[in-house]
């Protein structure tokens, strides 16, 4: 009688089938999916990036004019330029609040007032620092 070979044991450890499973993932024409799987979560995430900064760029902005009006009032009123961003909410004399809460920008940062303007004696410069929080990067909004 022939003795029949044995076939190979189906058993397999633990971390055997794990680098198993991993190298199932790109067998054949596999990893041509995962690629584009990863292709597309980066485009995915590309565009959330961009249209969150241009939507957090656009509430800035907005807030920047709503302080430079507030700002304008307060001149009127008053005849002097403010303090800071603090008497704009709570005035020194009158009753009247020209803002309802203290102005931050998208990214949830005070702004910075410089009244009489640094370029311009009537006018009010009102910054924001920006994605980075940080008036020495290069990336403030005016």
């Amino acid at each position: 009688m022939a003795r029949r070979a044995k076939s190979q044991s189906s058993i397999s450890l633990p971390w055997e089938r794990r680098s198993a499973w991993f190298s199932g993932l790109f067998a054949q024409g596999r990893w041509r999916v995962m690629l584009l799987i990863g292709f597309l979560l980066f485009v995915v995430y590309s565009v959330w990036s961009i249209s969150d900064r241009n939507a957090r760029t656009r509430a800035t902005r907005s807030a920047i004019a709503e302080v430079q009006r507030a700002i304008a009032r307060f001149r009127t009123d008053l005849g002097r330029c403010p303090h800071s961003t603090v008497e704009l909410v709570h005035p020194p004399r009158t009753g009247v609040r020209y803002l309802t809460e203290l102005p931050t920008d998208g990214w949830g940062k005070a702004l910075w007032i410089q009244c009489p303007g640094h370029w311009d004696a009537e006018e009010v410069d009102v910054v924001s620092a920006g994605p980075s929080g940080s008036f020495v990067d290069d990336d403030n909004i005016q």
